[in-house]
């Protein structure tokens, strides 16, 4: 009878050979992939999961299943004596061809594209392959980057059904065999290789567990320990008004190891288009501490509370990789690659949802506390100047989060709509000026005309700046003017005098001009007389139609080779020092001084001068000839 039985078991076990997609796998898997090893517990522990979502899923229209009231539970146990563990779950299990099927033959088109990429794999990228194993439907085989061998014993839910092993040594076979097995489910037996044995070890699983499976939606149980290893419940699956502030912050510290509390968090959870929940942060410095966890930008990815991604960058845009936080889709299937979900345009609506939640924040974070939103702006407002310089979609809603120092508030951050408000009457035009820092711009000359009529303008001083004027030319209907322009529409009106004597004559002006081409020569372009200063002596303006200033400065910080254009000098017809200019000898050294260091000094405010120390010895003697010239500092005139 006994010699029957072995006989009718001997007859149901085949030996079956894994096709050459799946052997280069588990080349691969065995000999060249060594680091962050434990991932293959995580897909292990992904599969039991799903398996207990379909089985759940099966009970609710099928009540004559296979152990009904079996809890649905993920087991591990380990054996450190003979080197083993084995992960068991009480989910639908499979029949003998579902495991020919999907443990042998399964995803041979994932399979294949998995040894494309890992075959232009650098060892540095090596990580990352492994973080993504799960998308391209081969995450079962990455048990043998640890096993030695693996058995797997399941039992359907179908009540007449039997149970099946498979076994395999991950060479090129592998074989199916009666089993038994009186529960529903699946049980992996997984013998470990020598250098693997860690995984013998509960501390170690549990530690696995805890980074990969913490929120699985199922009870993790290990060993004889009747407490469930994982939380189950996620923070961003759990309603906000059940989530106090404080555990916001533990979960921040935990997820990052940031021991500063988060600027913010945002939290949401929708049905339509896509299902998602997502928990995310915006830390309060730029820098991560030198103790995060978190050495890249990018959110973790979850399907089903299963993580998928470490560090997925196609979330949110480039100009939000800052925000740290977890994004856990049901949507997302845990076995299809990054490309095949990205063709089905998921991951673009999952992006537009979330970057759309982040900016909705962040302008609700800018009207209800403004002190808030300046220290966001002083830390990612670069981000922000990046996403409009780059042509984001979202550049409109951009521009509301834009923050600048201005002439008239230089001291604090003003909105657009800040700026716009403190208009003159009439005014049309945003004016802006850009400058090397925020003590020097305030100096410029350029700012004169307009600080003696009350015109505000923005002054830009940071290097994103000459960037974003590239895109940012208007805001609303109103254009942006850079005021250091050859021409702006301003209208005329009348100014403080600088002297109590009329200004130079026309003839006296051309005169000094032409005593200005003399001796400037071929430094500048022209020498022109302007009503557009009111303090300065001078200022230099580009040509028109030469590169703009901010365009400049985008070719400086590039390192990209280009020639400042010789300026125009603007010279003030109203200035005392052009008045006594005229009075000096002419084509004497100091008439000749004077006009070299009224150029210079306006090259310096512009902050253009090549060799600024080189002007000190032309101060002195100018300082050492009005000396000389009258005891009591004034200018003889006869």
């Amino acid at each position: 009878m006994a010699e029957n039985e072995n006989s009718s078991q001997k007859e149901k076990t085949q030996s079956f050979t894994f096709k050459a997609e799946t052997r280069q796998l588990l080349n691969i898997l065995i000999h060249s992939l060594y680091k962050d090893r434990d991932v293959f517990l995580r897909e292990l522990i992904s599969n039991a999961s799903d398996a207990l979502n379909r089985i759940r899923f099966e009970m609710l229209t099928n009540r004559e299943v296979l152990d009904l009231d079996a809890e649905l539970s993920i087991h591990l146990t380990a054996d450190k004596e003979k080197g083993m563990i084995i992960v068991e779950d009480s989910g639908i299990g499979m029949t003998r061809d579902e495991i020919i099927t999907n443990l042998g033959t399964i995803a041979q088109s994932g399979a294949r594209e998995f040894v494309k990429i890992a075959g232009e794999t650098t060892a540095k990228d090596e990580k990352n392959l492994l973080q993504v194993i799960g998308q391209f439907g081969v995450g079962f085989y990455s048990v043998f980057m640890v096993a030695e061998w693996v058995r797997v014993i399941s039992r359907s839910y179908q009540s007449d059904s039997e149970a099946t092993s498979w076994y395999a040594i991950g060479e090129n076979d592998f074989q199916v065999a009666f089993a038994e097995k009186k529960e529903r489910g699946t049980r992996i037996e997984i013998k470990l290789k020598e250098d693997a044995l860690e995984f013998a070890e509960e501390f170690r699983l549990r530690e696995v567990i805890r980074k990969h499976s913490d929120y699985v939606g199922f009870p993790i149980y290990l060993g004889d320990d009747k407490k469930q290893v994982n939380k189950q419940t996620s923070i961003w699956r759990t309603p906000k008004q059940d989530v106090t502030d404080e555990a916001y912050k533990d979960f921040y510290r935990q997820l990052t190891l940031d021991f500063e509390d988060p600027l913010m968090h945002i939290q949401m959870a929708t049905d339509a288009p896509v299902q998602v929940y997502a928990l995310l942060y915006i830390p309060s410095k730029t820098e991560r501490g030198f103790l995060s966890i978190r050495k890249e930008d990018g959110i973790k990815l979850y399907s089903k509370n299963i993580l998928i991604d470490e560090y997925s960058k196609d979330l949110l845009p480039e100009f939000l990789r800052f925000v740290q936080g977890i994004v856990d889709s049901e949507d997302l299937p845990l076995n299809v690659s990054r490309e095949t979900i990205q063709a089905t345009g998921m991951m673009a609506r999952l992006k537009k949802i979330l970057t759309g939640q982040v900016l909705k924040d962040l302008e609700e974070l800018a009207r209800k506390e403004k002190g808030k939103y300046e220290h966001f702006w002083q830390e990612f407002g670069v981000f922000i100047k990046q996403g409009i310089a780059s042509n984001q979609p979202e550049t409109e809603q951009l521009q509301g989060l834009l923050r600048f120092k201005t002439t008239s508030h230089p001291n604090e951050w003003s909105s657009m709509e800040d700026v716009i408000q403190r208009f003159q009457v009439d005014q049309k035009v945003i004016y802006y000026l850009v400058g090397d820092d925020e003590r020097s711009i305030l100096r410029s000359p350029h700012l004169e005309l307009y600080s003696s009529r009350n015109i505000e303008v923005l002054l830009l001083t940071e290097p994103m700046d000459s960037f974003l004027l590239m895109s940012f030319r208007k805001y609303k209907e109103f254009e942006l003017k850079n005021v250091a322009a050859a021409i702006i529409d301003l209208p005329e009106s009348d100014h403080a005098k600088l002297s109590e004597t009329p200004p130079l004559s026309q003839m006296e002006m051309d005169n000094l001009i032409q005593l200005f081409k003399t001796v400037l020569g071929d430094k500048i372009s022209d020498v022109r007389s302007t009503s557009k200063l009111t303090q300065s002596v001078a200022r230099l303006i580009d040509p028109e139609g030469s590169m703009e200033p901010e365009m400049q400065r985008v070719y400086k910080f590039l390192e990209k080779e280009y020639s400042v254009p010789k300026k125009i000098l603007e010279l003030n017809p109203d200035h005392p020092i052009l008045k006594d200019l005229l009075h000096l000898e002419d084509g004497s050294e100091l008439q000749r001084n004077v006009i070299e260091q009224i150029f210079e000094s306006a090259l310096l405010l512009e902050g253009l001068h090549p060799d600024p120390a080189s002007m000190v010895s032309r101060l002195e003697q100018i300082i050492s000839a009005a000396i000389n010239r009258s005891p009591t500092g004034q200018v003889n005139r006869e």
